[in-house]
């Protein structure tokens, strides 16, 4: 297989597989609605998604590990909210995903399917 220019396959999969859950999708959301000032902790999203403080815990672990998700403790709670910077790379790079016509050239099925090629098909 050919080598591609600017294949960021793994990253794509990253974002899209921490947004694939609906909870953690919600999640995301309502942080983005949410200014760093009024950052919510996990007892106030578990509150307000319906969800439990754990499974609220779980989903942030995994929206932290990809950047778009930052928390700042503010006394005895974390407080947590979306990283905009991140948040605008996420968005060109889903972008970039659905428009990957730099990383695939067009080629004709010929050039990969046998059959095709033995019956010398246009």
């Amino acid at each position: 297989m050919e080598q591609w220019a600017r294949d960021n396959t793994k990253e794509e999969a990253r974002v899209f597989g921490a947004l694939a859950d609906p909870t953690r999708l919600k999640l995301v959301k309502l942080l983005c609605q949410q200014q760093e000032a009024n950052a919510l902790c996990v007892n106030a999203l578990a509150g307000i998604l319906g969800v439990t403080q754990s499974a609220v815990s779980q989903h942030l672990r995994i929206l932290k590990a990809i950047g778009l998700v930052r928390g700042d403790r503010r006394s005895y709670h974390i407080h947590y909210y979306i990283n905009r910077d991140k948040l605008r790379d996420c968005r060109e790079l889903l972008l970039a995903a659905l428009n990957n016509k730099e990383m695939f050239p067009e080629e004709p099925c010929q050039k990969y399917c046998p059959n095709r090629r033995e019956q010398d098909v246009p």
